[in-house]
């Protein structure tokens, strides 16, 4: 019996070979989180989705950590344009047209007025839809794949300026046969507070109209100019 045995193990070993390799052979030989940043850094010049933010704050003492939610949309446009239109609950729009952000709180009747320059470099805006390539991001940010969690792929980016107040950028890209697509950012502040944004119909390259990224401050709002 001992022969047959061991000649049933060989056959069970040289099976469980077979079905491992058919298994890497079919599976999707998806790139890597650096990769993938990478290639939507490149490839992806234009894009537009939806958005669900939600941002938690530290928990104090003795209570419970408190979280926001919003929604809205977002477009870009490389180099460096960019529309968040929040819509719920308050309605809240931000644009970067190439020289100046700009932050309309309707609620307030507000308008902040920001040089691009002096505000995007170590920013998630800078990974999302201001660089041009993985060394233009390497320049303000220290880039570090992490392991594949929740069907997605992740880097984390850890700005190399001391004085920002991001203290580090998860970003998380959804594979496809087409080329992974922005899926999530998670971004760590330097006060502890989180904040989560989950990205949903998104269309790579959209053609948007140029006025997309166009902004004049209503008439009869204040504006403030720093």
């Amino acid at each position: 019996m001992q022969p047959t045995f061991i000649a049933s193990i060989r056959a069970v070993r040289r099976f469980a070979l077979a079905a491992a390799i058919a298994g890497l052979c079919a599976a999707p030989a998806w790139a890597g989180g650096l990769d993938s940043l990478a290639q939507f850094v490149k490839d992806t010049r234009s894009g537009k989705a939806t958005f669900t933010q939600v941002v938690t704050a530290p928990p104090k003492q003795g209570q419970k950590a408190r979280e926001k939610t919003s929604t809205g949309t977002f477009e870009f446009q490389r180099p460096g344009k960019f529309r968040f239109h929040y819509q719920k609950p308050f309605e809240q729009t931000i644009v970067a047209d190439g020289q100046t952000l700009w932050l309309y709180d309707v609620d307030l009747k507000q308008v902040t007025a920001r040089k691009q320059e002096q505000v995007l470099g170590s920013t998630p805006a800078a990974i999302v839809a201001a660089a041009s390539d993985l060394k233009a991001l390497e320049k303000d940010f220290q880039l570090e794949g992490e392991p594949d969690q929740g069907g997605l792929q992740w880097v984390k980016a850890t700005p190399k300026a001391r004085d920002t107040q991001i203290q580090s950028v998860r970003v998380g890209f959804k594979p496809a046969d087409g080329g992974a697509t922005l899926a999530a950012l998670e971004i760590t502040d330097s006060f502890g507070q989180r904040s989560v944004l989950t990205f949903s119909d998104f269309q790579g390259n959209a053609a948007l109209p140029a006025s997309t990224f166009d902004f004049k401050p209503p008439a009869g709002v204040d504006v403030i100019r720093n």
